[in-house]
């Protein structure tokens, strides 16, 4: 029987979205510079809300409250399912091996 989560870091499907907010960053680092205040920002933005929404909602005692940061979770890794098909249109960065590892996390 597997044991229970102590704190988020324990959470499997923390420690993905956590891996890939880090693959998010290296990608986005190599963005146009016209990029900086528009695509590259959002993109970091929407990534960091799935894990930091987990993390928030472990703690959270109701399961109404639990709910509501897995939702907003989930909306921002549809967000960040968007970036990553926007991305790969515009010729910044090959992105199939993060939405493999985004759609895991779903």
């Amino acid at each position: 029987m597997a044991q229970a989560a102590k704190t988020f870091k324990d959470l499997v499907v923390w420690q993905k979205a956590h891996k890939f907010v880090l693959a998010i960053y290296k990608l986005t680092a190599r963005f146009p510079k016209i990029e900086i205040y528009c695509l590259t920002t959002q993109m970091r933005r929407a990534a960091i809300s799935i894990p930091a929404n987990i993390a928030e909602g472990f703690k959270k005692r109701g399961v109404s409250d639990k709910t509501r940061f897995l939702n907003i979770a989930q909306g921002s890794l549809e967000e960040s399912r968007y970036y990553l098909l926007l991305t790969a249109d515009l010729g910044y960065g090959a992105t199939g091996d993060m939405e493999i590892l985004l759609e895991e996390v779903s």
